[in-house]
């Protein structure tokens, strides 16, 4: 059982959800006030946050940022809007998934023991969790032993994402971080880099799949193989 702190204004979608999230063995808090909500988040932090985005007095994304700031404890994001640029807000700000309205509380369910159990394996994790050096000389890189040779994109890439296992990176981080002097290029560029960079960790293992896409937001390094793999 874990407890978690359901963060809603709509009594209706909020009462729906918590009997779910009951059947499913959660405790559960309700909090139906952004400042309130912000401050039981930072002194009495629960295992997972469900953060609607529309709040009264402090929004959910305003929620996110400020507790990014301090802790990296799992937060799933509500919302009614289905802007694709909030939903990579909310990614670029750090939430670990992001649910639109109208969704299946089952659906919420399962993202919440998938988000939980991905946080675990990483907290398990003694760092440095990443098999992964990088040499001085630019485009060396070692994964898990094996000599990978990386061009420079490809190589700030690998860097991005291994320094933050787990966590879901835009496109438009990433092109930051691979394209840091350039300002006309399509985010795009981004999928053509992970692809061929993907070929190249293949060469290490081809049953562990060392990046994941998040479809229509960006990428995460998975720094440990899939069980069954």
């Amino acid at each position: 059982m874990s407890r978690i702190l359901l963060v809603e204004e709509g009594r209706e979608a909020a009462s729906v959800l918590l009997d779910e999230l009951h059947r499913a063995g959660h405790e559960v808090d309700h909090i139906d006030d952004g400042a309130v909500a912000l401050h039981r988040v930072l002194t009495s932090p629960p295992a997972l946050t469900l953060l609607d985005v529309e709040l009264p007095h402090v929004s959910g994304l305003q929620i996110l940022e400020k507790v990014r700031a301090r802790s990296d404890h799992p937060i799933i994001m509500l919302t009614a809007r289905g802007d694709e640029a909030d939903r990579l807000r909310g990614f670029e700000l750090g939430a670990d998934d992001y649910v639109c309205k109208p969704f299946s509380p089952k659906e919420v369910a399962v993202r919440i023991h998938v988000v939980l159990r991905r946080y675990a394996q990483r907290r398990s994790v003694v760092r440095p969790s990443v098999p992964i050096t990088f040499g001085a000389v630019r485009g060396c890189a070692i994964l898990d032993g094996h000599y990978l040779p990386l061009t420079r994109r490809e190589s700030l890439l690998l860097r991005a994402l291994s320094q933050e296992p787990g966590r879901v990176l835009t496109r438009s981080k990433l092109l930051e971080a691979a394209f840091p002097e350039a300002l006309d290029v399509n985010e795009r560029v981004v999928d053509t880099h992970i692809k061929n960079l993907r070929k190249k960790l293949a060469t290490v293992s081809t049953a562990h799949d060392w990046i994941r896409s998040v479809y229509g937001v960006g990428f995460a390094w998975e720094s440990q193989a899939r069980q069954g793999a």
